[in-house]
């Protein structure tokens, strides 16, 4: 089990599982809470995990040899044979599967956009073939979350969570434009589209901060719009900071911090000011 974690990047999950709980959230205060809502949250958390679960190891699948050739992958699951292909692509359709089942137990709309939500997030994976802004579709992949979860819940798309998954989208291409500043010299010479490949090293930094403003006017909408409390802009507050925090540390030490200001804040981001939000829906 434990080299199926690691080749799905469990602990990733932190990125997008709590803006999934927040689309809930928004989407009991605008219904109220039900007899079966407890049970719509467990459901929301099964999707997330086996949708996440498919895509990441889906992905894996179809880079497996680009990572075998890049020193900075050669090593996960799939290129060094700690799991065979066969049993990767087992565990991706068990687990798309069961994504699919699990809607079919929340409403008719959850299920019927079961599959565009698979294209979607497992399509990511062949984007960086063709088009430099395989970033957003990648924030797009995350996005879903507070969409879905809302969708799940009431059956319906208000202006709230559309705002929020544009913020969610924005802020996760950002960060991926700094990720991928460490594979630049890679993909140029194996023809992969990325922001820094196909604009250099120092226009993408700019194209994250460009990005990230983008997702911070986002958050902004995301208030306004549902005339937002004093937890959601201290939350919101924290999260645009964290946000400027990355970039600074990036243009101070290079690359050298990337995988602390990927991981490290932009985990935080996600979990403080999704409970921030959450919070303030709360106590509304």
């Amino acid at each position: 089990m434990g080299k199926y974690l690691a080749l799905i990047k469990f602990s990733h999950t932190i990125f997008a599982m709590p803006f999934a709980i927040t689309g809930f959230f928004m989407a009991v205060a605008n219904k109220g809470f039900g007899n079966e809502t407890l049970k719509i949250l467990g459901l929301i958390v099964l999707c997330m995990v086996f949708a996440r679960n498919a895509a990441m190891a889906f992905n894996r699948l179809v880079d497996r040899h680009i990572d075998a050739l890049n020193p900075r992958t050669k090593s996960r699951e799939i290129p060094d044979q700690i799991i065979k292909p066969t049993a990767a692509w087992f565990f991706v359709i068990i687990n798309a599967i069961l994504f699919t089942l699990t809607t079919l137990f929340i409403n008719r709309l959850t299920f019927f956009l079961a599959p565009l939500a698979l294209f979607v997030i497992m399509g990511y994976s062949y984007t960086k073939r063709f088009t430099f802004l395989s970033h957003f579709v990648l924030g797009l992949s995350l996005a879903l979350a507070p969409l879905g979860a809302f969708i799940a819940v009431s059956g319906t798309i208000t202006a709230t969570p559309v705002f929020l998954s544009l913020a969610v989208m924005m802020w996760v291409a950002g960060f991926d434009i700094i990720y991928a500043l460490q594979d630049m010299d890679f993909d140029i010479k194996h023809k992969l589209q990325s922001i820094p490949a196909h604009v250099g090293h120092k226009k993408a930094k700019l194209g994250a901060v460009l990005t990230h403003f983008a997702s911070t006017v986002f958050v902004v909408l995301t208030g306004l719009s549902y005339d937002a409390g004093a937890l959601f802009w201290i939350g919101a507050t924290v999260f645009i900071f964290l946000l400027s925090y990355q970039h600074l540390i990036t243009y101070k030490y290079g690359l050298s911090k990337i995988n602390r200001t990927f991981f490290v804040f932009n985990g935080i981001a996600s979990f403080l000011f999704a409970s921030f939000i959450s919070a303030d829906l709360l106590v509304a």
